[in-house]
């Protein structure tokens, strides 16, 4: 079974690769987490003006690599040649150390075909994207490692059906959590999982009462971005599977003591 639909495992899943000693999404990220010991990636994906997948977190190429402006504004072979760890830097600025280092932004493809083992969580960041991204997972034969999942309801249309394993939207979530909040009768689950963050505007999302929930509708909870020790080990006490991570090697650790 895929690790990452299993109620019994718990995970770790690389957030954007390493992210925090490697520039995020991309290769040398995701090689480094498999170095410091995670089990499955999570990654980005947008849309390219020539309609190629890549993995990307930002609408706008300026906050990590060395272009400006919308990533639909640009092709492939453009987005191909931007230093994608221009800005990357893991001690506030003092030093770049990737800059110019040939980093390149992966196409989704790419990390596939680079990683053909490892489990991936694929946040489908815009519905213009998801046809690419099923287009990718077909033609690579990578639908039963990967699972999907969006803030965007609409994004997640085309992998409700086999042989892709969906997670829930932003919406659907928040609907569960409405639910068990006021002791509602659950929502219909649509999902084979549920990704969230930590806390959404002040509360703690994952509490002991929503991840039982989840886990009656056979939904493993995976939790992000959870980087110290010790909160994984209160999360998976309370019933959490996976914890997604920019630091792989610390919540490793966590889970083998």
């Amino acid at each position: 079974m895929n690790p990452l639909l299993d109620l019994s495992a718990h995970p770790i899943i690389a957030h954007r690769g390493a992210s925090a000693h490697a520039p995020e999404n991309t290769l040398p990220a995701f090689e480094l987490a498999l170095e410091q010991g995670a089990d499955a990636f999570e990654l980005d994906v947008r849309l390219t003006r020539d309609g190629a997948a890549v993995v990307l977190h930002d609408a706008a190429l300026e906050r990590t690599t060395s272009l400006t402006g919308p990533v639909r504004a640009r092709t492939l072979a453009e987005l191909r040649a931007a230093d994608a760890g221009h800005w990357f830097t893991p001690d506030r600025g003092r030093t770049l150390p990737f800059r110019g280092t040939a980093v390149r932004i992966p196409t989704l493809a790419e990390v596939l075909w680079s990683f053909p083992a490892v489990p991936v969580l694929i946040e489908v960041k815009e519905p213009e994207v998801q046809e690419a991204v099923r287009r990718v997972l077909l033609e690579g034969n990578s639908a039963g490692r990967c699972v999907t999942a969006s803030e965007h309801v609409g994004a997640l249309e085309v992998f409700r059906e086999e042989p892709f394993a969906c997670g829930a939207s932003g919406p659907e979530i928040s609907a569960l959590y409405r639910s068990v909040l006021l002791r509602r009768k659950l929502p219909p689950c649509r999902h084979r999982l549920l990704s969230v963050p930590l806390r959404y505007r002040g509360l703690t999302v994952p509490t002991r009462r929503f991840v039982a929930a989840a886990r009656r509708l056979g939904c493993p909870v995976h939790v992000w971005t959870v980087n110290e020790a010790a909160t994984a080990r209160r999360l998976w006490a309370r019933g959490v599977a996976g914890i997604v991570t920019n630091v792989p090697g610390v919540i490793r650790e966590a889970r083998d003591l």
